[in-house]
């Protein structure tokens, strides 16, 4: 199947509003994970490294995923595996941003949650646009976003995304999809939503 970036995008908002409101029946939404975090106790960096932790391990099997029938009636062409994937990682991101005291339906929080999903190259993707990511990007640096920055990170992301794994805007499913098996009792790669997860600390709480 040819993914187009259109779709990746497409697919980004349908992940991350499932993931912010509680539209995948039998999963926590992200203000409800972030309020059992925050019940263990702890400072904010011990409540987030607990739920990478747990995410990159347990909550990595994505057998509850085959069960949810948001996913099977996804409105965009892109294949149900890899909408749990996404859905899985941004719902781990805004948990994060949101432990971290920051409002997950502003749009600047939005476009930093989606660059996360790059790993590493996120840091990469944000001095591309002129942001530099410092001790103080996670009280300030969000402020500095403006619509125009907000639309260039998506826009990389999506690109970034798309060009991964494959070539001529065409993704190799085996390649890119982080999952072990069929979607029948998939396991995301705990390595690569680990990786995230960390990326998603430094922006949001360090």
């Amino acid at each position: 199947m040819a993914i187009t970036q259109g779709a990746i995008s497409k697919a980004l908002d349908w992940a991350y509003e499932k993931a912010i409101t509680g539209g995948l029946p039998g999963t926590s939404d992200a203000y409800e994970l972030a309020e059992e975090y925050a019940k263990k106790g702890g400072d904010v960096q011990t409540q987030v490294d607990a739920l990478i932790r747990w995410q990159s391990g347990k909550s990595a099997t994505s057998g509850f995923i085959t069960g949810l029938g948001g996913i099977v009636t996804l409105p965009v062409a892109i294949p149900a595996n890899l909408a749990s994937v996404l859905y899985i990682q941004l719902r781990m991101i805004a948990t994060i941003a949101t432990l971290a005291g920051h409002d997950v339906k502003d749009d600047k929080v939005r476009a930093m949650a989606y660059a996360c999903l790059c790993g590493n190259a996120a840091v990469e993707i944000l001095k591309d646009v002129g942001i530099a990511v410092g001790k103080k990007f996670a009280e300030q640096g969000l402020k500095k976003l403006s619509y125009e920055v907000i639309k260039k990170i998506n826009q990389k992301v999506g690109f970034r995304l798309l060009t991964k794994f494959g070539s001529k805007g065409i993704i190799n499913l085996s390649k890119a999809i982080p999952i072990v098996g069929g979607i029948t009792g998939a396991v995301v790669d705990g390595a690569s939503t680990s990786g995230i997860g960390k990326i998603a600390k430094r922006l949001f709480v360090e």
